[in-house]
């Protein structure tokens, strides 16, 4: 079998969907604002690059209900953020630490 070895440890995607209809969205509530500080935060941490992290925008996640949302790979970890407290604490526990922090998880069952 051969062992495959993924280029980055871990890989969070921000989804920063815009709504013109004016339907529920993440861009709504400062997602992008929370994506520059994940990223920088990353960076600050020197998390970021080859075997590290990788902090990546996404369009709409089809997660909504949740939003604002975010998710961490490989480990398929559903966030639901509020502020840049969470954003921190996602950084520093599990993109750092390899810990999830399950008070920020998104319920299985939220869908759009």
């Amino acid at each position: 079998m051969i062992e495959v070895k993924s280029y980055y440890e871990r890989h969070i995607f921000f989804c920063l969907n815009q709504r013109d209809n004016g339907e529920e969205c993440c861009a709504q509530h400062r997602a992008q604002a929370a994506f520059d500080r994940c990223k920088s935060q990353a960076k600050d941490q020197g998390l970021l690059g080859p075997s590290k992290v990788r902090v990546n925008k996404a369009g709409c996640l089809d997660r909504c209900a949740g939003g604002p949302i975010a998710v961490v790979y490989p480990e398929g970890v559903w966030y639901s953020y509020v502020d840049e407290h969470d954003i921190d604490e996602i950084v520093r526990s599990h993109l750092r630490d390899g810990v999830v922090v399950e008070r920020l998880l998104t319920p299985a069952d939220v869908g759009r």
